[in-house]
């Protein structure tokens, strides 16, 4: 579980605690209940600190996160509250805060085609509400297509890597002649170039299939669900695109033209991305990943603005795409001139 989450549980855990008028709470009690909450949610031994409470407490008491929380210690022992219908959850907001989550409403409510964010629609009607928004027209546009095919099974996918459950998947590949039924265990939904993936376990390897080849999909109940604990951000840490694989991430070492440098600057590639070198002719870059079919296509896309150096394997091969796609073009030129012969 993140940090950030152990610490909203803690920060739960302490409120409750400190806001109770029949019972005294040492530090030590603090530190017992943190350590049960966060067993509870995780279901394992989860050890807190006594420097870590004392640390939550501080954050509290200060303007950190705007609580301000009026902590007291009485009989130099046990803490409370000074004022008893205090809670972090009776927190006001100023205009600021209604500036921000007005904000934030705009960029939700693009969501609201989605079948998965129907229900939101509900939730974010209150929330206008209660912070009086001012329904104004959305200045941030989210690049999304709500037309994409598949998009229908979002629900049924999202709620059975939730509830953990197994799948039967009637899925088509555009190689496939056939649709074939894959019974998986699935574990994230992810969304790259404005099209959406499931990431499931399949015969002990991880897949991922294009939820726009799927044509029926149903829950398996007499399979017992295995669980990999796949953290989006560390299963892709390494990855351009969705396809992760089992071979070692590369150093992939490429230049850019002057003129095209600045845009792949600001937008890297990926985020170990660095700069290895610059002229006044072009910027050489570098980065570390497994080298995939999306990340070719990537770099496929910059055309004639980009070359790869290293890996030579890779270099290679986008050389190769080069001379087909310049045949290509070749042979289109020749047709045209014998048909205008």
């Amino acid at each position: 579980m993140s940090s950030n989450k152990n610490a909203l549980i803690r920060y739960k855990t302490l409120d409750k605690c400190l806001k109770n008028k029949y019972r005294k709470y040492t530090l030590e009690d603090l530190i017992d209940e943190c350590s049960e909450a966060l067993f509870e949610f995780e279901g394992k031994e989860s050890f807190v600190s006594k420097r870590t409470v004392q640390l939550d407490l501080q954050n509290m008491r200060s303007e950190k996160f705007g609580y301000e929380a009026p902590i007291e210690v009485y009989d130099r022992k046990y803490y409370r509250y000074s004022d008893p219908d205090y809670s972090i959850h009776n927190i006001s907001v100023n205009e600021s805060d209604l500036k921000a989550m007005n904000n934030a409403i705009q960029i939700l409510k693009q969501f609201k085609d989605f079948s998965m964010f129907k229900e939101m629609n509900g939730v974010i009607q209150k929330l206008e509400d209660s912070i009086h928004s001012t329904h104004q027209k959305s200045i941030i546009h989210l690049d999304k297509n709500e037309q994409l095919k598949g998009l229908e099974h979002i629900d049924i996918l999202y709620e059975s890597i939730i509830n953990k459950k197994v799948l039967r998947i009637l899925y088509k590949s555009f190689t496939a002649r056939e649709a074939n039924i894959f019974t998986v265990h699935p574990q994230l939904l992810k969304e790259y170039n404005n099209r959406w993936f499931l990431i499931c376990l399949y015969k002990g390897k991880m897949y991922n299939l294009a939820l726009d080849r799927m044509e029926h999909i149903e829950q398996e109940e007499n399979t017992e669900y295995i669980d990999q604990n796949l953290e989006g951000d560390e299963y892709f840490k390494d990855i351009v695109g969705v396809t992760v694989s089992n071979t070692k991430s590369r150093y992939v070492v490429f230049s850019v033209d002057a003129s095209n440098a600045p845009y792949v600057r600001t937008k890297p590639l990926h985020k170990s991305q660095e700069v290895v070198s610059e002229t006044a002719e072009s910027t050489v870059f570098r980065i570390c990943v497994q080298i995939n079919y999306e990340l070719e296509r990537l770099l496929l896309g910059f055309g004639d603005c980009l070359i790869v150096h290293q890996p030579k394997r890779l270099r290679e091969r986008m050389r190769e795409k080069f001379r087909t796609s310049f045949k290509n073009y070749q042979n289109l030129d020749a047709e045209e001139n014998q048909r205008s012969q």
